[in-house]
């Protein structure tokens, strides 16, 4: 029998508790120089960490989207606040014993599975209760995750300060856990077909969704590939800017170290806002609208940044770049239930997430390799427009795609 309906803004809540505490993973840099400092440890090797969590982050979500989709939200965020609680407190004693591989394996493989569970069991969640607000939903728990960091950083360098590494890991896991599951226990899915009631007494209709399908449906369709493609050209460009924003400015604008090193925060900001902002504004104009904004302005933006030598200008394109970056991320789970429906939307964003694995692979190697290989940015951003040209066309291909689902199910109404 089903209890009292819970809130569903304490569900959106919760799903923020689970992504704010996940994405603590991107302030991972503020352990870098301490890491190096006190073991002697080489920056590739302490990278090499943050690497490996993100590698099983799409791993994880990729493989745990059907258990998500089996055992509830709650169950799956209980999942998740252990593997990345135990992560981070197994990365503590990893330090405390001066092991590299230990430190991978507790940060980099546990505490990466923990994320990528993580990630997708509250948007997959939210999708659901907000069938009228999508992308306002899904927006409000990822930007969550885009905020972390800047709420992660300077607690880290505090308590690095005050109890050392390793107890900086034992107290942020242990906080982390008891946060992750707090939000956990609160979750549940909605009862089926699920549609808020406002204070008119009606309901407001959500958009039709074009198919419901399986997430093994899903990946024998072209949308499914066209959405990956879109991810992961988005998220390439934007990690490669993130790696090279600092040396980029100073060598592009003569920006001072400083400068540059305030620039790359406030990057961070941009990056969550735009995951709320572009994620809201495509309940209104729709997602198809919104993928095309993101590589139209990406096209300009990283075309026109190597001619961008005054300093106010470059940082208003690189500022415009991140809210695109951000806004991919939020605005995918509410593409997908549009695409595919809800039945197994958590597994299916599992599916696609593995755009996301290989990207942080692919962008800053790419990026470095071509600035090695050039001695200038300006080819890197130019061969990153190139891409988004390519996206552009992608983003125009699922459209036809899309349209011509639409005119398939309005033919299949009037002949029924």
């Amino acid at each position: 029998m089903q209890g009292k309906l819970k809130n569903r803004w304490l569900i959106a809540l919760a799903a923020v508790g689970i992504h704010i505490s996940i994405g603590s993973v991107y302030a991972y840099s503020v352990f870098q120089n301490p890491l190096e400092n006190q073991f002697g440890w080489s920056l590739g090797a302490v990278s090499m960490a943050f690497s490996i969590a993100i590698l099983f982050l799409g791993l994880s979500a990729a493989f745990m989207g059907h258990f998500v989709e089996k055992h509830g939200p709650r169950r799956s965020g209980l999942v998740s606040a252990s593997f990345f609680g135990v992560g981070m407190i197994g990365s503590g004693l990893a330090v405390d014993m001066e092991s590299l591989w230990m430190f991978y394996l507790t940060y980099g493989v546990l505490a990466g599975i923990g994320l990528g569970i993580g990630y997708i069991t509250p948007v997959s969640t939210l999708v659901k209760w907000f069938p009228d607000r999508r992308g306002l939903a899904t927006g409000l728990a990822i930007m969550g995750f885009g905020f972390a960091a800047m709420i992660a950083s300077p607690v880290m360098a505090s308590l690095i300060d005050s109890v050392g590494i390793a107890g900086t890991f034992y107290t942020l896991g242990a906080i982390y856990f008891v946060v992750m599951t707090a939000s956990a226990l609160y979750l549940e899915r909605p009862p089926a077909d699920y549609m808020p009631e406002y204070q008119d007494g009606g309901s407001k209709k959500s958009e039709d969704d074009l198919s419901q399908l399986t997430a093994n449906e899903s990946i024998k369709t072209r949308r499914f590939y066209f959405l990956w493609v879109m991810l992961f050209i988005n998220v390439t460009c934007g990690i490669a800017i993130l790696a090279v924003a600092s040396p980029m400015a100073q060598e592009i604008t003569g920006m001072s170290a400083v400068a540059a090193a305030t620039m790359v925060g406030i990057m961070g900001f941009f990056n969550g806002v735009g995951r709320l902002a572009w994620a809201s504004i495509s309940d209104y104009i729709g997602r198809p609208n919104v993928y095309t904004a993101f590589f139209g302005i990406q096209i300009v933006a990283f075309f026109a940044l190597p001619s961008l030598t005054h300093i106010i200008a470059f940082q208003i394109a690189l500022f415009l770049i991140m809210t695109c970056y951000g806004g991919g991320f939020a605005s995918i789970p509410a593409y997908i239930g549009d695409l595919f429906g809800t039945k197994q939307l958590g597994a299916i964003h599992g599916y696609i997430l593995t755009a996301w694995a290989a990207a942080g692979l692919v962008g800053p190697l790419m990026a470095s390799y071509i600035r090695t290989a050039t001695e200038s940015y300006a080819m890197t951003l130019y061969i990153f427009g190139g891409m988004f040209i390519a996206a552009l066309a992608v983003s125009i291909w699922i459209r036809q795609d899309i349209q011509r689902l639409r005119d398939e199910r309005k033919e299949a109404r009037l002949a029924s």
